[in-house]
């Protein structure tokens, strides 16, 4: 397997994990919200853009191997 090969595999990874905990800390945003701590759970959304932003970067690293 060439590094390009590996490369693929290892940013699919990435993007599959990040998604996996962005599940994760939707549950635990319910679970602050209904603690009444809305203030925590924002920040945990503001985290959340922040992934899905470096998920962006990392599908662009993905496209950018097929060039």
């Amino acid at each position: 397997m060439d590094v390009i090969e590996k490369a693929k595999i290892r940013l699919e990874h990435w993007l599959e994990h990040n998604l996996r905990h962005v599940d994760e800390y939707q549950e635990f945003i319910k679970v602050l919200k209904e603690a009444g701590k809305e203030k925590s759970a924002r920040y945990m959304e503001e985290m959340i853009e922040y992934i899905i932003k470096s998920n962006e970067s990392l599908k662009n690293a993905l496209k950018a191997l097929e060039e």
